[in-house]
């Protein structure tokens, strides 16, 4: 069986947890089970501050540290990290959760040269580059932004709308020559969350060509089951087109997973609700816009 997960934590969360062997949502061995696997393996290089607010402050240390993780796990478990090819077994695609790290656009490419396939423009915070779904204000894709995305289009890395606010997702669709991703989030139609999208923010994304990875973070569902997220990739598939879904499960990012999707191996379960779409929303639809982004 072949999947593709446009997210995971594996990075962070070995900060805490063994994502080796652990029983939980995924791990190296869980991943072991699938003949082939194509996991967006997320950067996320902030550390938490505690005091009158929670914040999280990214550190260069901090992305060093999961860039290496990911190389270590690859040459301890022959896993593939992904830039010009794709094998059998097990493969991570990098990629970065929000451009909180980047100073200018153009360090997209030294994170290129690391194994960065695929980034973000934003987490819950704005930045120089765009306005995230928690903005105060919407300012949408800034100059930089505009500029990040055309380098990303030129040198291969896929962009991802996950955590951008509205007009930053409605922006990026229109500048953008590639399709793009939303790599793990809900239907707000649906459920009314800031992490969700509309569908205008859908009908942008797909526009594009790109997919909406639809996710597990239970607050983000109507009841927190898998019927919820199974009620999600109907809405998107029935009204944008099947060739638009996928699945971003968001494991290891998340306390709190929905009844009955638990780990990455019940991702077999959507098989006897999706029928003649089961292959196309776990595979075949994210290979298509991962293909036309990194030329493989």
């Amino acid at each position: 069986m072949e999947i593709i997960d446009l997210h995971e934590d594996l990075a962070f969360s070995s900060f805490y947890y063994n994502v080796y062997n652990e029983t939980g949502q995924s791990s190296i061995e869980k991943l072991k089970s699938f003949d082939k696997s194509i996991i967006f393996s997320a950067v996320f290089p902030h550390i938490k501050i505690h005091g009158q607010k929670t914040k999280f402050i990214p550190l260069m240390d901090v992305m060093l540290e999961q860039f290496k993780l990911y190389y270590r796990m690859s040459s301890d478990y022959k896993i593939n990290i992904i830039e010009d090819k794709i094998l059998n077994g097990i493969n991570f695609l990098i990629s970065m959760e929000g451009t909180d790290i980047l100073n200018e656009p153009e360090d997209v490419i030294i994170l290129k040269r690391l194994g960065l396939r695929s980034i973000g423009l934003t987490w819950n915070y704005d930045t120089k580059f765009a306005a995230s779904c928690y903005s105060k204000k919407d300012y949408g894709l800034t100059g930089h932004g505009e500029d990040l995305i055309s380098i990303c289009n030129k040198n291969n890395i896929i962009i991802d709308l996950a955590h951008a606010s509205k007009k930053t997702i409605l922006e990026a669709s229109s500048v953008t020559e590639r399709p793009v991703i939303d790599s793990h989030t809900n239907v707000s139609s649906l459920k009314n969350h800031k992490r969700n999208i509309d569908d205008e923010s859908i009908k942008a994304i797909t526009e594009t060509d790109g997919v909406i990875g639809l996710t597990g973070i239970k607050e983000t569902l109507k009841n927190g089951s898998i019927y919820d997220i199974i009620e999600n990739i109907n809405y998107v598939g029935d009204n944008y087109g099947w060739r638009h879904v996928s699945i971003g499960t968001d494991f290891l990012g998340m306390n709190d997973t929905p009844d009955n999707f638990n780990s990455i191996l019940d991702i077999v379960k959507l098989r006897d609700f999706l029928g003649e779409h089961f292959y196309d929303v776990v595979y075949k639809n994210a290979f298509r816009v991962l293909s036309s982004n990194l030329n493989i």
